[in-house]
This record gives structure tokens, sequence and C-alpha cells, in this order.
């Protein structure tokens, strides 16, 4: 008795995706619950797991796409692994020279779902208690023949390789070109002294540390800010919707992260009602779905405002694109000492530039000016924060 392995549904309005990897060959014995494929869509990727024990057949190769209910293998149940003729040829396969791994390193392994740990699993072959040298070589060449057939389709054309754009790559690029070619796209720029923050981080984090069991960082700070903000400024907390405006009265504010995949903008759900370590642990436990790769649509859903740090990969400026259907982003920034006139004296304090895109449809450069000062504000007067000023 046989069991269809099908594409099950990851999501509303996703109707298709690609199978990205095959974490297990034709023909091996497979348990229940053990990850089969990785399935890649143009929001998320997820992981399909066995529903039976028993052998699996692999009917579509990986790099395919693939429908929503597709069958795409088979699991027999209490068959034997390796019996299939199509299983004979991977391991009737020779290995390659011993010399050529020295040369070539062999390459990391990883699959689209981002987690190093999400790896293509490959099943090696049964080995004696003692093994020489040679035939460890070609166990390791048989992986990685069998991890190269289970990655998406490369072509080389002479000094460049051709691949495939994935589905989550292709969403983005939709999206950015939709935003610029849709929104009157603006972007105002302030800077923060970060005095006051980095100095109240320094002196309250031991205890911080000890009695929430995580680490302060600055990502909170900007999302009280941002709250703060679209409290004072709430021509900000709004989305164009055809012909309407749609003013949100919520507080639902997306962090940009980036992944192996690509950018993905999980969203902090009622920042306003959350605690600084509330809001750090919500970051944390996005920042290990990230990568691992178990980041959901739902976790992607309805923010209201985007803050992108581009800080933390060294950019000193930039204008980010916003996120539709919102109407603004936040740019962080790296730190940085630099010289600035403070009561007529030059002084050196530790400075982020700060920038905001918005949709000028509906925002006026005076509502996004006041807003990043207030942001600004927040951030070199932290105690706003904490007083709710």
């Amino acid at each position: 008795m046989s069991l269809e392995v099908k594409i099950p549904p990851v999501g509303e309005s996703i109707t298709s995706g690609l199978l990205s990897v095959w974490h297990k060959n034709d023909g091996d014995a497979v348990a229940a619950g053990e990850i089969l494929l990785t399935l890649e869509t143009d929001k998320v990727s997820s992981e399909i797991q066995a529903e039976q024990a028993g052998v699996l057949r692999i009917k579509v190769p990986a790099g395919t796409d693939v429908k929503i209910g597709e069958v795409v293998g088979t699991i027999e149940e209490g068959g034997a692994a390796g019996s299939s003729a199509a299983a004979a040829p991977k391991a009737a396969k020779p290995a390659l020279p011993a010399a050529k791994p020295a040369a070539e390193p062999m390459p990391a392994v990883q699959s689209p779902s981002v987690a190093a740990s999400s790896s293509p699993a490959v099943s090696p072959a049964p080995a004696a208690k003692t093994q020489s040298v040679a035939e460890a070589v070609a166990a390791a060449n048989v992986a990685l023949s069998v991890v190269s057939e289970n990655l998406p389709a490369a072509s080389s054309e002479g000094r460049i390789t051709r691949k495939r754009m994935s589905p989550l790559r292709k969403k983005i690029a939709q999206q950015l070109v939709a935003a610029q070619h849709t929104a009157a796209l603006l972007t105002t720029f302030n800077e923060a002294d970060m005095s006051a923050v980095m100095k109240l981080r320094s002196q309250m984090q031991e205890d911080f540390t000890k009695e929430h069991g995580i680490k302060l960082g600055f990502m909170s700070f900007f999302i009280k800010a941002v709250v703060s903000a679209l409290k004072a400024v709430p021509a900000l907390n709004v989305r164009v919707d055809g012909d309407d405006v749609v003013h949100n009265h919520f507080y639902d504010v997306g962090v940009a992260v980036g992944t192996e995949r690509g950018l993905v903008v999980p969203v902090i759900r009622d920042a306003d009602k959350l605690s600084f370590a509330e809001i750090e642990r919500a970051l944390a436990d996005y920042a290990v779905k990230a990568r691992e790769g178990k980041i959901k649509i739902e976790d992607l859903q309805g923010g209201v405002f985007t803050i992108s740090n581009g800080g933390i990969y060294g950019s000193l400026l930039s204008t980010p694109i916003v996120n539709p259907p919102q109407s603004g982003i936040l740019g962080m920034h790296k730190i940085q000492e630099r010289p600035i006139a403070e009561n007529g004296q030059v002084v050196i304090r530790p400075m982020m530039y700060l920038a905001m895109s918005y949709d000028h449809r509906v925002v006026d450069g005076k509502e996004a000016v006041t807003f990043l000062v207030r942001i600004k504000d927040c951030i070199e007067n932290p105690a706003r924060l904490l007083l709710d000023l």
C-alpha cells in the first residue's frame, strides 16, 4: 500500500511554489514525521514531512514548479529501500578521483529555507568498522553528487552561471518595482545622537538580562520610538486601498530581516502594548525562525510601518523603499563617532543617520519631517519612551 506525497496548502492566495530540495533520495527509507522536501513560495519556504513510514518514490525532481495538491511522490509502506531500478545507478555511480576534492573544496550546501541546519540530508551508505582513506573519499564524492542532483538546476555559460530566480526573490522584485511605480516616494533625513540610549543600555544591561533572561538591544528603542511617532503623527499610520485612504488604529510594526533567501519583514504585533523585554523576546524568536527557515505567512502580514536596519551591515546612509501598502519606512544606519557642534563647542558623539521614506500621495512633507523629528527626540531622550511622553 502506498501513500501519495502531495503539496499541501501553505497559506491563503498561494497556489504554487518551487520544489527546491528533496531531503531524501528515491528509494530511501523514511520515518513518519521526517522532513521530505522544501517548498519555496513567494512568501515563505515550508518543510513538508512524511505522513507515514516507508520507502520514498520520487515522481517530480527538485527544481520543478509545482501546484498545491500536486502529487510529487509516493511512500510505499513496508517496501525495501534501494530496491527500485532508479536507485541502482546512484549506488553504481563511480567516485570522482580522490585528488579533486582536495583541489576544489566541497561547497557549503544550504537549502533555500535559510538555516544551515536545514541543509539537504544525505543518507550515507553503511560502512565497515574500519574504512580506508580511499573509501572515505569515495563516500564523500557520492554524497556530493547526490546533493548536487537535489539542488535547483543552474546552467554554466562560459564565464557565467545562470540560475533561476527564486519565488521569494521574484516577489521582492515585484513589490519594490510596484512601490516605485505606484507610490510617490520621497525620503527625508535626520540624525540622532545615540549617547543617551547607549548610556542607558550600559547601565541597565546586567540587571535587564538578569531579570528578563534576554539582552536589551537598540531595536526595541526604535520600535517604541516609531509607536510614539505614529501616535503623534497618525497621518503616517495609513494605507492606500484603491481610491480610499485607510487609517489604522493599531501599531503592528514590521522589522526587515535579511536571510539567505532574501528579505522578509516579520511583524511585532501591538507593539504599543509590549514592554521592552517582550519586544526583545519577539525579535529573538523571529531571528531564530529566520535562521531555521520557519517564518510563517501570518508572521509577515498586517504591519502598518516598517523599520530597516542597514547599519548592521555597515551602511552609513540609504533611501529605504516603502513596503506596500504601508505609507512609511524608517532606515537605521551605522553608529559612527563624528564631530558635532554642541553649545558652541565641537564634541565627538556616537551619531546615527536616520532616513524615512514615505508615500507623498497621502503624507505631506511637514508630517513626514515631524514624524522623523519625533523619533530623533525619543532616541536622544529615552526617558520619553519610559514615561510614555
